[in-house]
């Protein structure tokens, strides 16, 4: 069974960091274009980073030059830097698949207040 279980996630100040870490119980890992997928109060849940199995990375417009994603293949484990936080951050961070499939993990949150 898939699984994603999300970390990380805490209140920080604008202009801050964190860095989140999702492990996913999942075959073939190293072969599975990973990404993360934020979720605002009353919007809907949009992808912000992804990882290809190439290590080729893109990003959402609004966290280009402050998030980086990264990965362990050898810890199934999917990583988001993000730095220069902005109140508009505010969200709760799922990882999963790209295109995304099986359940959503419980993801964490993220509170970007002074």
């Amino acid at each position: 069974q898939v699984q994603f279980v999300e970390s990380g996630g805490g209140l920080v100040q604008p202009g801050g960091s964190l860095r989140l870490s999702c492990a996913a119980s999942l075959s073939a890992f190293s072969d599975t274009a990973m990404g993360w997928y934020r979720q605002a109060p009353g919007k809907e849940r949009e992808l912000v980073a992804a990882i290809p199995s190439t290590s080729r990375t893109s990003y959402a417009d609004s966290v280009k030059g402050r998030f980086t994603i990264s990965r362990d293949n050898a810890k199934s484990t999917v990583y988001l830097q993000m730095n220069s936080l902005k109140p508009e951050d505010t969200a709760v961070y799922y990882c999963n698949a790209i295109p995304y499939f099986g359940d959503w993990g419980q993801g964490t949150q993220v509170t970007v207040s002074s």
